[in-house]
């Protein structure tokens, strides 16, 4: 079985794959995108930290990046009906399918291509709250 946090990164990446109004999801690509593939989002990790709950439970945060990339002449305008979408879809169940405690958006920063003026990278981050045992990764 895989960790919690790649649970969870499943989870919200078969969320957006399936919500209206997102465009293709990826699970944190690595090859560059082209010009003609925008709009896209991928899903990817931050750092985690953990707290201890109790002697046998740590509580988790793990960031979430959701990276919108879009091109064209307002780039910005083109990814808020993306980040609407993406918001809707995260924020219907927040404790993403019985898998995390809480999730909350905590901030975005887009960022511009200084080379590609049309093109936006629009990081949106959200933090989940989960929990597991001290001694496994995998269950809370």
């Amino acid at each position: 079985m895989a960790s919690r946090s790649e649970q969870i990164l499943d989870h919200v990446d078969s969320l957006l794959t399936a919500a209206a109004g997102v465009p293709t999801v990826y699970r944190s690509r690595v090859e560059a995108f082209s010009r003609d593939e925008a709009p896209v989002v991928v899903v990817e990790p931050g750092g985690e930290t953990a707290d201890e709950f109790s002697t046998c439970k740590l509580d988790w945060t793990l960031p979430v990046l959701i990276v919108i990339h879009t091109r064209g002449a307002i780039p910005d305008q083109l990814a808020d009906p993306i980040r609407v979408a993406v918001h809707s879809a995260l924020m219907a169940d927040r404790t993403l399918g019985g898998l995390a405690i809480n999730i909350i958006p905590s901030g975005t920063d887009p960022q511009r291509d200084k080379a590609d003026l049309a093109s936006l990278w629009l990081v949106c981050t959200y933090q989940v709250r989960y929990r597991t045992l001290a001694n496994d990764l995998e269950t809370g």
